[in-house]
């Protein structure tokens, strides 16, 4: 399904740059992520350039349990818990 595009979407440009540090961070074991991680970072950034709540994410993201999850994986891994 092809989602409505956000200002607050990440440039090619942008993806390549992070997209090595965030796929490092990502374990190899297990199943395939059912999202891809681009749309994930891209809902994160919605979130933080809207300020809606994280249930109120449009419904072309994806679940924002999913995004939550690695929100919290994120900022665990940056507070160095």
């Amino acid at each position: 399904m092809k989602r409505t595009k956000y200002s607050s979407d990440l440039t090619d440009r942008q993806w390549e740059i992070i997209k090595p540090l965030l796929v490092l961070s990502e374990s190899r074991a297990g199943r395939p992520p059912k999202y891809d991680l681009r749309e994930i970072i891209n809902a994160i950034l919605y979130i933080v350039h809207t300020g809606c709540q994280w249930r109120e994410l449009p419904h072309d993201f994806p679940k924002w349990q999913s995004v939550y999850y690695y929100f919290s994986k994120y900022k665990k891994t940056t507070d160095g818990h």
